[in-house]
C-alpha cells in the first residue's frame, strides 16, 4: 500500500465497482446491482489494483453491494470464457493467482476490513464477504459456497476462512452440499459478527467503523497479528508472541519505540 494520505474516489477500468477513499477509511461498492453484483475478472483486476495502491492511512477499508444482494458471484457470461481460457492456459497457476490477490489484500495486517452483507452472498460473493475481518449482516442474508453446482472448487481464498469461522465439518458439509445459509444460522456458527434489519445495516457498519477508528492503529494491527497466528501457535509460542508485542507497545507508548 502506499503512505500517501488521500481522500477522494478512485476510476476501476471495468465500471463494476466504485472506490471511494475519506480519510482512514475506503469503501469498495460493487455497483451491478441489475445482476445482483455478479464478478467478473475485470471487477477483479480493479480490486487487486486498489489493494496495491491503498493509501497508507487507510485503517479500514468497507466492502459493500449495491441493490438488494452482496454479490449473486462470478457472472455466468464471464464464467463460461474464463473457464474455457483456463483450461486451456499453460500459465492457468499464474492466473487463478491473480484472481486470488483481488481478495487477499483484504487480510493486510495494517487494515480492518468489514463486509456490509445483505441478500444473496454466492459463491465469490460469500468468499469475498469471508476474506473481511468482520461480517455485518442484514437479516436478509443468504450465504452459498454454490462452486459445487458447476463442478467448481472454492478457489478465492474461502476454504481457509471458512474453516477458521465454522470448523472443519460444517465447513466441508456447506462446501460440497452448496445449500444456503440465512441470517440466523449465519450468527449461530460465526459466520456472521452481526445480524440487523436490513435498513440498519449500514448505520452498523458505520458503528463497528467508528469503534475500530477509538482504538490505537498500532495497538490494533498488534491485536490483529496475535489473533490471525494463534491458530497455529502452542501456547507457550503464544505467550512468547504476546510478550513480544507487549513491549513493542509499551516502548512505543513510552517514547522508547523506534
Amino acid at each position: 500500500m502506499n503512505a500517501s494520505t488521500s481522500s477522494a474516489s478512485a476510476e476501476p477500468r471495468s465500471g463494476d465497482a466504485r472506490f471511494d477513499l475519506d480519510g482512514p477509511v475506503a469503501t469498495v461498492t460493487l455497483c451491478r446491482p441489475q445482476v445482483l453484483n455478479a464478478q467478473t475478472p475485470a471487477l477483479w483486476a480493479d480490486l487487486r489494483e486498489f489493494g496495491r495502491t491503498l493509501p497508507g492511512d487507510v485503517r479500514v477499508v468497507v466492502i459493500r453491494g449495491e441493490g438488494r444482494a452482496f454479490s449473486a458471484g462470478l457472472d455466468t457470461k464471464a464464467a463460461v470464457t474464463t473457464l474455457g481460457e483456463l483450461a486451456a492456459a499453460p500459465d492457468a497457476d499464474e492466473r487463478i493467482a491473480g484472481f486470488q490477490e483481488a481478495f487477499s489484500w483484504l487480510r493486510h495486517p495494517s487494515l480492518i476490513t468489514i463486509a456490509a452483507v445483505q441478500g444473496h452472498a454466492i459463491g465469490g460473493g460469500f468468499q469475498l464477504a469471508l476474506a473481511c475481518d468482520f461480517r455485518v449482516v442484514a437479516d436478509d442474508v443468504a450465504f452459498s459456497m454454490a462452486e459445487i453446482r458447476l463442478g467448481l472448487v472454492p478457489d478465492l481464498g474461502g476454504t481457509k476462512r471458512l474453516v477458521e469461522l465454522v470448523g472443519y465439518a460444517r465447513a466441508l458439509e456447506l462446501c460440497v452440499t452448496g445449500r444456503r445459509v440465512a441470517a440466523a444460522e449465519a450468527s449461530q456458527i460465526g459466520l456472521a459478527n452481526v445480524v440487523v434489519p436490513r435498513e440498519e445495516l449500514d448505520d452498523a457498519v458505520k458503528d463497528l467503523t467508528a469503534a475500530v477508528l477509538e482504538g490505537p492503529r498500532d495497538a490494533v494491527i498488534e491485536i490483529k497479528a496475535l489473533l490471525a497466528a494463534a491458530a497455529g501457535h502452542t501456547f507457550a509460542q503464544q505467550e512468547a508472541a504476546e510478550r513480544a508485542a507487549q513491549q513493542r507497545r509499551i516502548a512505543d507508548l513510552s517514547g522508547r519505540g523506534e
